[in-house]
């Protein structure tokens, strides 16, 4: 009689997250292995070092795991765990940086159009994110890449919005230096 492996399977996402509210642990690897790669990419973006990024990926699961019943069907499974890893991610940092000893530049007018980075590999601007110092990497993050507004940032990094907003300028003029060293060059668009 021969042995056939099979990965556990779940018809539905609901029937997933139903399994792990459960405790089944078949259902909460599932769970882990599903989302853990694309989590992690967001770890890395807020965190450097690959160790504390998993590290990050961990906790942000454990809280996902033990706060499923908090999930109430609405919106994307996804982003609720996207938001879960984001605001792991921002605890670490906050826990190992001070935001609020972080520059300000006030009545600077700097806009930004980020077509540039459509031609980028991933992986290229992963390794120039991870350039850049924590908070300009932070806020940059959490503007251009997670879509909240200053007002937000600033409450959750316990910064001022102006703070935020220079921080993200800084963070842009870093960036079109590193991509302009990097070989794109003519990138005056990019802080357009």
């Amino acid at each position: 009689m021969k042995v056939v492996n099979r990965k556990y399977q779940f018809v539905t996402e609901e029937d997933l997250i139903e399994a792990c509210r459960q405790n089944d642990r078949r259902a909460q690897k599932t769970l882990y292995d599903r989302y853990s790669a694309v989590m992690y990419g967001v770890c890395k973006r807020y965190v450097k070092s690959p160790e504390d990024a998993e590290d990050v990926l961990v906790e942000a699961f454990y809280k996902v795991l033990t706060n499923l019943h908090q999930y109430r069907g609405s919106g994307s499974f996804e982003g609720w765990i996207r938001r879960i890893v984001v605001n792991e991610s921002l605890m670490f940092l906050r826990k190992r940086h001070n935001f609020r000893l972080t520059l300000e530049i006030s009545e600077v007018d700097q806009p930004t159009t980020t077509n540039v980075i459509n031609r980028m590999a991933a992986e290229d601007i992963l390794g120039l994110l991870s350039k850049l110092p924590t908070g300009y990497r932070t806020v940059f993050n959490l503007y251009v890449l997670e879509g909240y507004k200053h007002r937000e940032i600033a409450d959750m990094l316990g910064i001022s919005i102006n703070t935020s907003k220079s921080q993200l300028i800084l963070a842009k003029k870093k960036m079109q230096d590193m991509l302009e060293d990097f070989g794109y060059p003519g990138l005056q668009k990019f802080n357009k």
